[in-house]
């Protein structure tokens, strides 16, 4: 059963006559008028009742209008839909994510994103940086928010999305000088809440490198693979944290956020935009230009 003959079939019982749906569709009457005789005897009942007056359904015909409008208007969303998701302006896309992008970087993104292609559905799911270069590998995300640097197997593109620094994360009872900083001295002698190593293997060396270059030794007292579960722990006076300065935009009861006066020896944090290599454009590929723009 072809579409152009339910389109036909269509056409005449919405002008109620051969003739004049012949005038709109722009063909000649003896032509639908065989595309209706054609659909008729593949479904092997009559569909019209001619006259001179026109044509009206029969009851097999107004049995299945309804259904045929319905087919007829979904393949034309489904035509609609391949084309938009051949230009990459529809489809799915699959965003992994670290807690503190969602803050700033990806809503921005995603806004920008939408005006351009508002049929994309995103799929986010928060992850943290290693985990996110598992799913990169396997194919499970199809572009990650996470931070670098970090060692991922295959073909991949990279961008730098934000470069942050470290401030210092303390509960209400931790001293703060009066000029509003901490010292990493105090904050290592209180014990670290922090990332567990195999998460950010480079940037936890880093900083256990700093504690040592100021002769302190480094007191992980807690281990948590998210941001808001960091700063659950100090609030909890489990310890003191080193996080990035966008963090401070959440707020937790109990928590302050302070600046470090060391914070010269401390690394430089940078989160990055990693996704795979494709021999034609994707919509990670799209999607990645919007995060470049929101710098």
């Amino acid at each position: 059963m072809e579409t152009r003959h339910l389109r036909h079939f269509l056409a005449v019982a919405d002008h109620g006559s051969v003739t004049r749906a012949a005038d709109r569709l722009g063909i000649a009457q003896p032509a639908l008028s065989q595309s209706i005789r054609r659909l008729e005897s593949q479904l092997q009942v009559k569909l019209f009742e001619r006259s001179r007056s026109g044509s009206t359904l029969t009851l097999a015909g107004e049995g299945i209008i309804e259904d045929v409008r319905l087919s007829m208007a979904r393949i034309d969303a489904a035509g609609v839909l391949a084309k938009e998701i051949s230009k990459g302006l529809a489809g799915s896309l699959t965003v992994g994510f670290l807690s503190t992008a969602v803050l700033d970087i990806l809503p921005r993104a995603m806004q920008r994103y939408r005006q351009h292609a508002p049929n994309v559905r995103f799929v986010l799911r928060e992850m943290g940086s290693h985990e996110q270069a598992m799913a990169l590998e396997k194919g499970e995300i199809d572009i990650g928010l996470l931070q670098t640097p970090v060692a991922i197997h295959g073909r991949m593109n990279q961008c730098l999305v934000a470069r942050d620094r470290f401030i210092a994360a303390v509960h209400d009872d931790f001293p703060i000088g009066d000029d509003g900083m901490v010292s990493l001295r105090d904050l290592a002698r209180e014990g670290i809440v922090f990332f567990p190593p195999n998460q950010l293997p480079l940037i936890h060396a880093s900083i256990c490198s700093a504690i040592r270059e100021i002769g302190e030794e480094v007191r992980i007292v807690q281990e948590a693979s998210r941001a808001v579960t960091i700063l659950a722990c100090v609030a909890a006076r489990c310890g003191v944290s080193l996080l990035t300065s966008t963090t401070n935009k959440l707020q937790v009861e109990g928590v302050r956020y302070c600046e470090i006066r060391e914070r010269a020896i401390l690394p430089e944090i940078d989160t990055s935009a990693i996704w795979p290599r494709r021999s034609k454009p994707t919509l990670a590929d799209a999607f990645a230009k919007m995060l470049v723009r929101v710098q």
